[in-house]
């Protein structure tokens, strides 16, 4: 059953739902996968090329007749030379990150391409519905990977966000089942974006090390480090306790940058090096422990169930709430 939202009027899908535009993750086969289960699947660019980008958009656009959409961090080198690709392919949807909303706005408009911009506060969100944006992902600290500054958590979050703009709002981080967009939805979400739920899906580009690693994660696994470079949640392994010692020890940020060094997200994330590698994902991937790595379709439909029943359960509870004033 289809939902109605302004997120799926917005981008024509069945369920306002979008996977995560995220590194080493989402490439076309997962981006086709969540839109051909209903929801608006994300190519991330953050780790590709131009070349390899046109490739991915290609590829997925042979793999399904619905929407889909490319996420630029726009803190990139090759910013530039992505968006002209996006723009020649004839991509309707453009989700940016780590960047200035006013930068890129007004010329993907031009081009008839739909804005979605990431923020970490209400103060950005403003920043957001100035530049025109169409809408905007509220991201809380429970998320995984690159963080706000504020640290502000989900719960705390959107309905801050909700009060600063009226722009169709969706919600993001620490969201893994249907009842939490139920809980985000009562605060004045219109829909939400699921990274960690998607990353370890089949169609995941992710290496399968990563995927078992992170569906076998305890409540307290994760940790949020760089605080001088760009705020990051990283799962606890070797390389964690390296950057935990030298953030101990007051490293500097080149001193950090160094320690990252170049591709320790490839590295954990992509080849599967579960130790050395820098492995990043959201607080919530504790509550899928002991799960299977399952088809973007097999979670989807598990998600939207979940978000029904929890509705039902709270709809009968509010009827039996007032049967009960009336008898008494």
């Amino acid at each position: 059953m289809a939902m109605l939202s302004r997120i799926t009027e917005l981008f024509e899908i069945d369920y306002p739902v979008i996977s995560g535009g995220m590194v080493w993750c989402s490439g076309w086969e997962l981006a086709a996968a969540v839109s051909n289960a209903g929801g608006l699947g994300l190519i991330g660019a953050g780790s590709m090329t131009p070349t390899v980008l046109r490739e991915h958009i290609l590829k997925c656009r042979k793999a399904t007749p619905y929407p889909f959409g490319v996420n630029v961090p726009l803190m990139r080198p090759e910013a530039e030379e992505l968006m002209k690709v996006i723009a020649e392919e004839k991509v309707r949807v453009v989700f940016t990150s780590a960047g200035s909303p006013k930068k890129w706005t007004t010329w993907l408009h031009e081009r008839k391409i739909k804005v979605v911009h990431v923020v970490s506060s209400s103060a950005q969100a403003v920043k957001c519905e100035e530049a025109g944006v169409d809408a905007i992902v509220a991201e809380g600290f429970e998320a995984g990977g690159h963080n706000g500054k504020e640290e502000t958590t989900t719960m705390c979050l959107i309905p801050a966000v909700r009060q600063a703009t009226s722009l169709p709002l969706i919600a993001a981080g620490g969201i893994v089942t249907g009842d939490a967009m139920l809980a985000v939805e009562s605060m004045g979400a219109d829909g939400v974006q699921l990274g960690t739920l998607f990353a370890l899906t089949q169609e995941s580009s992710a290496h399968e090390n990563f995927k078992r690693l992170c569906l076998n994660l305890n409540e307290g696994d994760t940790k949020l480090h760089f605080r001088k470079l760009s705020p990051t949640r990283l799962v606890k392994n070797e390389f964690q306790a390296s950057v935990q010692e030298a953030e101990n020890r007051g490293a500097s940020e080149e001193e950090l940058l160094e320690l990252i060094g170049i591709g320790k997200t490839r590295t954990g994330i992509f080849e599967g090096d579960v130790e050395n590698g820098e492995i990043e994902i959201g607080q919530a991937a504790s509550l899928l422990k002991g799960r299977e790595i399952e088809s973007a379709d097999m979670v989807m439909q598990r998600f939207v169930r979940e978000y029904y029943v929890a509705r039902r359960q709270l709809i009968n509870q509010a009827m039996e709430e007032q049967v009960s004033r009336r008898t008494f």
